[in-house]
């Protein structure tokens, strides 16, 4: 390797010509001492200052390439290493950490490793699903037939290879603002929550032990939404479901409206998990952790009795990888828009069995052992008092919506026995 000494100016490294093949020149600043200009077979010219360490050998501590740092950069920095080592500090040791610090992607396959999965969360899938939104890079590969190419959500970031240290709380808040603004303010809360959990149990793991960059950052408040099927919505809801020749999302968006349960429960309906006997649903695993028995109603029973039949362990069988129903969204909206009906989501037919629990004189508490919910909090939208047991409850309202739904002249003979002419 080759040396010389000269005055680093912009003029001098520049007429600096390609090292020989197989060759390295080092170039010392005549200025600032410690400060090296390394030249090989390339032309690349790389900055890099070379000192003794006071209780160690010599290290070399890269600063840059040349023009991209400029020359007083370069001398500012190799002066910072300099006063360093003064100190008795090593700089090289904090690079070779920052090297060796995790990117976000890589920080989130390890807790969905080594947290998501032994921890048995049902929301995994979610969590992926979240990142790749809003925080990663989408996966690479062909989209599944018929189906939509999947794209980052608006105001997203891509954060996949970016070092741990290098997230800041403002880079954090200013992903939330544009998030909250162009999809949402779920989305940007979804966002936030997941990447303050990443970095919390990372912390816990001695992982990382900077500053988690979310951690200051509290949840948007989105309005509580109240909507559920109407009273006049009802008989055209129920006449686009005997109308459509789609079976499959007639009978799933009955069972979402008679049982009360999360869309992803009813997806995920299996034939084991029904007692026909005792006319329940035992659901395993919810989304507050604990397992739960659905009352079935009469008019369920019918239901699920005209599908028992259909070669599948699920309810309603579907061509994906998990082997259910997966996105009922489309077909859902479809019967809302021939039936003449707007601003409804999936969850509002969750929310409706509650609401008619509520109409016919149903108790908080009754209501929420419905539905599920772990606090009370989740069921103050139904505020009605009462006594009534479940099975009572769930069969008053759900009569009630079929009276609803149905017309003066049948609803008499349809309620006797508790079905319904599709």
């Amino acid at each position: 390797m080759t040396t010389a000494r000269i005055n680093f100016t912009v003029a001098a490294l520049k007429a600096i010509p390609p090292a020989l093949p197989g060759k390295r020149v080092t170039y010392h600043d005549v200025r600032e001492p410690g400060l090296q200009l390394r030249v090989g077979p390339t032309g690349k010219k790389q900055f890099s200052v070379f000192k003794r360490t006071k209780n160690g050998g010599p290290e070399r501590v890269t600063i840059g390439a040349f023009p991209d740092v400029t020359i007083e950069q370069a001398r500012a920095k190799a002066l910072q290493v300099r006063n360093a080592i003064a100190q008795g500090l090593n700089p090289a040791d904090s690079l070779r950490e920052k090297r060796s610090e995790l990117t976000l992607g890589e920080a989130f396959e390890w807790y969905m490793e080594h947290h998501a999965t032994p921890q048995g969360l049902k929301t995994a899938d979610a969590m992926r699903g979240n990142f790749e939104r809003y925080l990663g890079a989408l996966p690479a590969g062909p989209r599944k037939p018929k189906g939509r190419e999947r794209t980052k959500s608006a105001g997203s970031v891509n954060w996949q290879h970016k070092k741990l240290s290098a997230i800041r709380a403002a880079d954090v808040l200013h992903l939330r603002t544009a998030l909250a603004k162009q999809s949402g303010k779920a989305a940007a809360n979804h966002a936030v929550k997941l990447l303050r959990t990443v970095f919390a149990q990372l912390g816990k793991a001695k992982l990382y032990t900077g500053e988690n960059p979310a951690a200051g950052l509290g949840t948007l408040k989105i309005p509580t939404r109240d909507r559920f099927l109407q009273k006049d919505e009802l008989p055209r809801l129920f006449e686009a479901l005997r109308a459509t020749t789609n079976v499959q999302m007639r009978d799933y968006v009955l069972l979402s409206i008679l049982t009360g349960a999360r869309k992803s429960n009813v997806m995920a309906m299996r034939w084991a998990d029904i007692d026909f006997d005792r006319r329940e649903w035992r659901i395993p695993d919810t989304k507050n952790g604990d397992p739960l028995i659905v009352q079935l109603p009469e008019v369920a029973m019918t239901v699920l009795g005209d599908r028992h039949d259909n070669g599948s362990p699920w309810v309603f069988p579907g061509n994906g990888k998990s082997g259910h129903l997966e996105s009922p969204k489309k077909g859902v909206q479809s019967l809302l828009e021939k039936a003449g009906i707007s601003g409804l989501r999936i969850h509002d037919l969750r929310r409706t069995l509650g609401s008619w629990q509520a109409i016919t004189g149903a108790s908080l508490a009754i209501i929420g052992k419905s539905l599920g919910h772990k606090s009370v909090d989740a069921t103050l939208i139904y505020a009605r008092l009462s006594a009534d047991p479940v099975r009572d409850s769930v069969e008053r309202a759900t009569k009630a919506i079929m009276a609803a739904a149905t017309s003066v002249h049948n609803q008499e003979e349809e309620m006797s026995n508790g079905s319904l002419r599709y």
